[in-house]
């Protein structure tokens, strides 16, 4: 008989951030366990996240390792050319549109290891975009893929950073951190912002706690963290061209983008969405709609919020419940 594990942890249900970091939790555990049956508790003041998997330890600590361990790779399509017309660089328009502070971003620092790139025949979009290519987690011959920002199909690909930066990039930056460039006699630079692999060798245990509560100073991220988001005229300046690091989750930051790659909050109007939780055990497929608001009949409980902008970027902002009639 093939063993369960299952464990909690706390979430803020008002963070569309975390409540994405958990579908990501379930998307992750159902290609490295299986057997993922999963559901919101908030029976107490701190409402938890509950998840169940094949798996004779907590599945939160095997996704959490394994991202913590995890190489990623590009994807291409077949016949992908760098700087072709949907990279915008046949005219120029696209390079030409960004805006000095997009283009600078984080130029004083290490752009990381490229770790790989391969071509795949089945790709989310008719296209590659060289800042918006599928990547791939990769350890020990356990794949991960995570492509929402490249889907191509009907549905909203609720691709929210903007700017002269590359997923690979980011995604790099939440997984490893970021470092400064190196300086004489260094072969690598100083540490500048943790990712969720420094998190994990230095506070595992508070980790596995409470994955979401960890929050350090970054620079760019996929902008799925409240905590993280900012403007200039919320700030008093631009923290961006002051080159300050906003405190966030990079682990929020990398699940949600995982929890996207099967299901959509619903954006109902320009820049608004909503979100639902549920309070019964569901599997993965069911989980997915119920993100959705699907009316599953079953207790639920609803948010919207506003995706704020942030220059070209838009960035999540706290949700406030929706009341039932």
């Amino acid at each position: 008989m093939i063993p369960q594990a299952t464990a909690s942890i706390p979430v803020d249900l008002k963070s569309p951030g975390q409540v994405l970091a958990c579908m990501g939790f379930i998307e992750a555990a159902e290609v490295l366990l299986g057997g993922v049956e999963a559901h919101f508790d908030w029976s107490e003041a701190q409402a938890t996240f509950v998840l169940r998997a094949d798996s004779d330890m907590s599945p939160f600590e095997v996704v959490l390792e394994f991202l913590a361990m995890a190489k990623i790779s590009e994807l291409t399509p077949i016949g992908y050319v760098e700087g072709g017309a949907a990279d915008g660089d046949e005219n120029g328009e696209e390079d030409a549109s960004l805006s000095k502070a997009e283009d600078d971003e984080e130029s004083d620092d290490d752009p990381g290891e490229v770790q790989g790139r391969a071509t795949t025949p089945v790709f989310p979009s008719g296209e590659g975009n060289r800042n918006a290519l599928p990547i791939q987690l990769v350890d020990d011959r356990r794949r991960l893929t995570v492509s929402h920002w490249a889907d191509g199909s009907s549905r909203d690909d609720f691709k929210l950073y903007s700017g002269n930066r590359s997923a690979n990039r980011i995604a790099s930056q939440m997984l490893q951190g970021v470092r400064e460039k190196p300086k004489k006699n260094q072969t690598i630079g100083d540490l500048k912002n943790r990712g969720l692999q420094q998190l994990w060798r230095e506070h595992r245990e508070a980790l596995l706690k409470a994955p979401f509560d960890l929050v350090t100073p970054m620079g760019g991220s996929f902008n799925f963290d409240p905590r993280g988001a900012w403007t200039a005229i919320d700030a008093g300046y631009s923290p961006n061209t002051q080159k300050d690091g906003i405190a966030a989750s990079p682990v929020v930051e990398i699940l949600a983008a995982i929890g996207l790659e099967h299901a959509r909050p619903h954006q109902y109007e320009t820049r608004k969405v909503r979100y639902a939780v549920w309070g019964h055990p569901l599997p993965p497929m069911l989980g997915r709609a119920a993100l959705a608001g699907a009316d599953l009949k079953l207790p639920m409980r609803r948010f919207e919020f506003v995706l704020d902008l942030s220059g070209k970027n838009k960035v999540t902002t706290f949700a406030h419940e929706e009341t039932q009639p």
